[in-house]
This record gives C-alpha cells, structure tokens and sequence, in this order.
C-alpha cells in the first residue's frame, strides 16, 4: 500500500495540475469575459476529448510495454519501445493538429452548438489544437517517466507549466482582452513547456530509456504490442467521450446557460475522475511489472489495495464536491443561473463517483496483463449503450439536467457488473499462464 500511494499521489496532482490548464481557463473567461465565453470553452471540451483520447489511450500500452522490459531488465527492448513511442506520439501529434483545425467548425455545428458561441468555441478548439504535438510528446514521455516508478518529475514539470499557464491567461484575458484567444494561447504556451522539460529530462537520463533523437523510428514489432493494449483502451475511451458529446447535445438545448453550468460542473467532476484514474495507473503500472515476473499473490494485492485507495479518493472528494458545490461553482462564475444548473448537474453524479473509480480500475488490471480488447468492449456496451438508451427513450419525456446525469450513476453500475464477471475469468487464464511458465 505504501508504494502505491507513493506512486500514485504525485500522479494524481500531476493530473490534477494537467486538469487545471482548462480550470484556469474556464474560471478566467468565466470571471473577466462572460457567460457566453465560458459556454464556448466548455462546448469543446467532449468534442477534443474525442479527438485526443484514441492516441492518449494508446500511451497506456507504451506504459504498460516499458514497465515489463523495465521490470524484466531488457535493455536493448526498452530503449526501442521508448524510441518507437516518442515517434509515434510526435506522428498523432501533427495529425490531431491537422485534423483539429479543419473540422472544429463542422463537428461544433453537428453537436448543436448555439449561434452565440459557435465563432468562439471554433477559435477556441482551432489554436488550442495547435498545441497537439506537445500535448502528446508529453503524456508520452510522462507515461515513460511512470512506467519506470519515476512519478516526481513529471509533477514538477506539470507545475512549472501551470504557474505559466496562470500568466498567460491573465495576462492575455484581463491586460490584452482577447478573450477565449488567450486562454487557448496561453494553454498551448503551457503544453510546451511541460513537453519541452519531460523530452529534456528522458535525454539526460542514465538508464535504458534515455532518449536520442537520432534514434526516432518506428519499430514495428514494439508498435504492434502498444497497439494490443493501447487501441482497445484508446478506443474504449474515445467512445465513451463520444457518449459524452451526445450528453453535451443534449445540455446544449438548454441554451448558453445552462452550457455554462455544465462547463463548470464538468470541470469539477474531472477533479475527480483524475484522482480515481491516477490509481488505476498505479494498478496498472504494478499488475503489468508482477504479471512480467509471474508475481499472482502481488497482482491479487495491487488490485485490493489500489480497490481502497480509488474508493477513498472518490468518496472525500465526491462528498466534499456535494457538500459544497455552491461555494466551488462560484469559482467558476458569479452568474446565479448558471451555479444553479450546475448544482443539478452535481447532485447526481458526486456522491457515487466512487463507482466511476471502481469501473475504471478493473480494466486497468486487466490492461497490466495484457489483456485489454474485452474490458474495452464490456465499457463500451455499458457507459455507452445506457447513455445512448438515457438520451434518446428517456430523456425527451422527463426534460431536466438532473434526470439527465442520472445516466452517469447508471451505468457505472452496469458497467462494474460485466466487468466484474470478465476479471474473474481472465484471471482465471492468467494464474494457468503463470503456473505454466
């Protein structure tokens, strides 16, 4: 347990301070520019989480490749599965930038996004996409620096980039007014300096993952194992964003106001999402090094334990969101319409977060050995399929952002139920696996 937590605390502010890119730039545009421009911040954020998520998914297989060579000393392995992640995460990079700035208008108009904040919600997404390239070099590189047990670094490097970011934005909002421009500004300026130190930091390194830019290739072989853990994770996230955005549709037909409620609620509750995930990276991390060197009593352990880290997290976290979600809203804007939508929108989905927690661990043990495509499928078919289920028979009878996020709770139970049966089955074939070698 003590190395978990050790492990997993400065992980988890290292998501948290990622988090507070957007934080930062939604209590800003909140405070000094109006309702309007926090709606438009806040209608693009399922729309980039759809975008990013495929290849930020794919960085937990490069995590989970680099922690069995590491675990296993293979030196030779290891630096070639770091050298074919940093290329692939500059390749992902520059398409996301691409295709980001061509489709933020068409994909802003096909979620519904109100006339009154469409051209800033696309300046917005347009410059913010910009940043891909480091956005990615990052999280790859961190997932690296993780893999290895090295969670310090990549915090410090998340704070340098957060007092920027801080800055930027108040420089570029309040001094030189240019509105959502300078938030996204300022977080892509953020993002490049976090890429910058973490790149730095796997050059001078000493051991088996130093980093040598004349050495950036493609292996196929390392690629192929990412791609056996990473897509199915990538994907798993991806659509249940996409789950996300049709919810974001939905909020939208309540107007600006309530985009602006839903914008700040969201935030809040990513919080706590990262809290929980930073655990599930932690099982994941330990499951994968213990499964590398058959270790099933610890695997057994790493679940447990991370079990009661996630769901400690969640209910402090989740109560204290719940108990003083008027006074946290008010952060985010002083508008009493929209601190009331996001009330709603909190009452729901706070206090059970514990569930998401729960729901997303399960998976990730599965992913550290190696087992990824079946947990994706069974978190797709539940958090989707009952959003789905949610938005299009149930909600248009019963039209309120609180019976809304009643989708949330729901099918985190649903989805912990088949996840469940799957865990107990698939380590079923891993302790033969284990005994056989």
């Amino acid at each position: 347990m003590d190395k978990l937590i050790i492990f997993a605390f400065p992980l988890m502010l290292s998501s948290i301070l990622q988090l507070m890119f957007n934080a930062v730039d939604i209590i800003v545009v909140g405070r000094y520019s109006g309702r309007q421009a926090l709606a438009a911040v806040g209608s693009t954020t399922a729309l980039i989480n759809i975008f990013t998520n495929l290849f930020i998914g794919i960085s937990l297989g490069a995590n989970v490749l680099a922690a069995r060579y590491y675990a296993a000393k293979q030196d030779k392995e290891m630096s070639e599965a770091v050298h074919t992640a940093i290329t692939l995460a500059l390749i992902s990079g520059v398409i996301m930038a691409v295709v980001g700035a061509l489709a933020s208008r068409a994909a802003l108009k096909l979620m519904g996004t109100p006339s009154d904040v469409i051209n800033q919600s696309v300046t917005y997404m347009k410059i913010y996409f910009m940043g891909m390239p480091f956005f990615m070099l990052y999280n790859y590189g961190a997932a690296i620096l993780r893999a290895v047990g090295d969670t310090r670094r990549p915090l410090i490097f998340l704070a340098l980039a957060g007092l920027a970011n801080v800055i930027l934005d108040l420089l570029l909002v309040i001094v030189i007014p240019l509105d959502v421009a300078g938030v996204a500004i300022g977080t892509v300026t953020s993002q490049c300096i976090s890429c910058i130190l973490v790149l730095r930091c796997l050059c001078k390194s000493d051991g088996s993952y130093q980093l040598h830019f004349s050495r950036l290739t493609i292996k196929w072989k390392y690629l192929k194992r990412i791609f056996q853990v990473g897509i199915p994770a990538g994907i798993q996230s991806t659509v249940i964003n996409f789950s996300n955005a049709m919810l974001q549709s939905s909020v939208n037909s309540f107007g600006s106001t309530a985009m602006a409620g839903y914008t700040a609620a969201n935030n809040i509750l990513g919080f706590l999402y990262v809290a929980v995930n930073a655990v599930t990276q932690a099982c994941m991390s330990f499951t994968s090094q213990n499964y590398s060197v058959g270790k099933q009593k610890r695997m057994d352990r790493v679940l447990a334990d991370c079990a009661v880290l996630s769901a400690a997290a969640a209910a402090v976290l989740g109560i204290g969101a719940y108990l003083f979600g008027s006074q946290i809203l008010k952060i985010y804007t002083a508008d009493e319409d929209v601190i009331q939508c996001g009330l709603q929108i909190l009452s729901i989905t706070t206090v059970p977060y514990f569930l998401c927690g729960i729901m997303d661990l399960i998976p990730g043990a599965l992913r550290g050995m190696g087992h990824s495509a079946v947990p994706m499928i069974l978190s797709v078919i539940g958090t989707v399929g009952t959003r789905i289920v949610w938005i299009y028979v149930f909600f248009p009878s019963h039209r309120s952002l609180h019976f809304l996020f009643i989708s949330y709770p729901a099918s985190w139970i649903l989805t912990i139920l088949m996840q469940a049966v799957c865990f107990y089955f698939v380590r079923k074939i891993c302790i033969r696996h284990i005994q056989a070698a």
